[in-house]
């Protein structure tokens, strides 16, 4: 599985700027929505799976990244987007840091393993410091979406 297969390109934000998680979470989701990569009437729905998921713990995983995620009965396919927070957001990380590289997955509920592969791809590619070096510094959306495929590519590995 690569990034390229679930990262909506059209949906990456390459210059978050939010005061909160929620304000981040509400961002991301609304940008899938606008690419008609999640149903307009579910967007809230979705919103909330996530907030709910966040009270379980942050997922702001330390290093500056955030992976906020959840199963919603509305996708039919993996679906993911990306956001550079050039200025940080508080997002309650396990570190206590600011967050600047933000993935957002949202799976449909049968499909678990796909979720967790998903999760673990986005996990591993963000273990990577010059792939997250590099998104940091990412310009615009063309940027970000050729980093995520030379990461596919496995042309970014330390």
């Amino acid at each position: 599985m690569k990034l390229s297969d679930f990262v909506v390109p059209e949906s990456i934000l390459h210059d978050l700027q939010v005061g909160s998680k929620e304000e981040a979470i509400r961002a991301m989701v609304a940008s899938m929505k606008a690419t008609g990569s999640i149903p307009a009437e579910e967007e809230e729905s979705i919103v909330n799976k996530l907030l709910e998921r966040e009270k379980l713990g942050s997922t702001g995983i330390g290093n500056g990244v955030a992976v906020p995620h959840t199963k919603h009965p509305s996708v039919d396919d993996l679906v993911a987007s990306v956001a550079i927070a050039k200025e940080g957001v508080e997002f309650e990380s396990l570190d206590g840091g600011p967050v600047y590289i933000l993935f957002l997955l949202i799976s449909p509920p049968d499909r678990s393993g796909d979720h967790l592969r998903g999760l673990e791809n986005i996990s591993r590619h963000l273990r990577n410091q010059k792939f997250c070096s590099f998104l940091r510094q990412a310009r615009n959306r063309e940027d970000i979406v050729e980093l995520l495929k030379e990461a596919d590519n496995n042309e970014l590995d330390d």
